[in-house]
């Protein structure tokens, strides 16, 4: 009786650990297969167009698809804690090195940068066009109480105004200061709407320019440099993401090719992003330093 049971149990450990072999080859080898990348980023990369220009010739080389959200940083970055989404590329360094550092990324990779402008009305209320600093034109907007439309979306560009804000010692409230709550395009749409001013990145308003009566108010300032990074979600934290995917992706974006892609895309004449890899993801070579 006992070598019955014994043979019973052992054929019973036998089809479990066939079963688990199997289950756990299926599983990795879905994850070989999956040719879905998921991309959490900014509205500005989307609303400049760019994405759309670039991406399709990444499926083309790699057989990938890149399902894009656009949002804010803030949110691309929560997606990424969360483990929604495989990647993430975004505008905000100071809260990218804390995504990394806390150990929801990889790396940070450069990938490109623009700049921030202020925008506003031609005839220019606030006399923001004479000031010496992006502060000093903040500062001028909230001293004339002219109206001023925030993203209020802790995206990258809500993040650099309110940064800027600081720098003027001023907290901005009353009838003069809305936050809208929206992505950058929408933004633009009620601030022409309402001949007012805001902050954005200089890719989304050569985008939206020709349906604005708005025109840029202030520029130049140092301090308005805009660079994007590209991270892979952490593969410790979430072992079932599209780690191949992602790695594709930065690989690809970083190379020689995708950075003179970007270099190359314009509006108007008007280049809308600067290329700054300067290395690629798995080579490590060095491709461009355009900073």
């Amino acid at each position: 009786m006992a070598n019955i049971f014994e043979t019973a149990a052992l054929r019973t450990t036998l089809l479990f650990l066939a079963t688990l072999f199997l289950f756990t080859n299926g599983i990795a080898a879905e994850r070989e297969n999956n040719k879905v990348v998921r991309l959490a980023t900014t509205t500005s990369t989307v609303n400049s167009g760019l994405l759309d220009r670039i991406l399709p010739a990444y499926t083309d080389e790699t057989g990938y698809e890149v399902h894009v959200i656009a949002v804010g940083t803030g949110k691309a970055l929560r997606m990424g804690r969360d483990g929604d989404v495989d990647i993430v590329l975004v505008h905000a360094p100071a809260a990218e090195k804390a995504f990394v550092s806390g150990g929801y990324g990889e790396q940070r990779y450069p990938v490109m940068y623009n700049d921030f402008v202020i925008v506003g009305p031609t005839d220019d209320p606030a006399g923001i066009r004479k000031k010496q600093s992006a502060a000093g034109a903040l500062a001028a907007i909230a001293g004339s109480k002219s109206l001023f439309i925030s993203r209020g979306d802790d995206s990258g560009t809500h993040k650099k105004e309110k940064g800027l804000w600081e720098t003027a010692g001023i907290s901005p409230t009353g009838d003069w200061y809305r936050e809208a709550g929206q992505g950058m395009g929408k933004v633009l749409q009620m601030t022409n709407e309402l001949l007012a001013y805001t902050l954005t990145d200089r890719g989304t308003w050569l985008a939206y320019r020709d349906k604005s009566e708005l025109q840029i108010a202030f520029q130049g300032d140092e301090v308005l440099h805009n660079p994007y990074g590209i991270i892979e979600v952490s593969a410790k934290l979430y072992p079932n993401l599209n780690h191949a995917g992602a790695k594709s992706l930065i690989d690809w974006i970083t190379g020689l090719d995708a950075q003179q892609m970007i270099a190359s895309y314009r509006i108007h004449g008007e280049q809308l992003f600067t290329p700054s890899a300067t290395r690629t993801a798995t080579s490590g070579k060095a491709v461009l330093d355009a900073q």
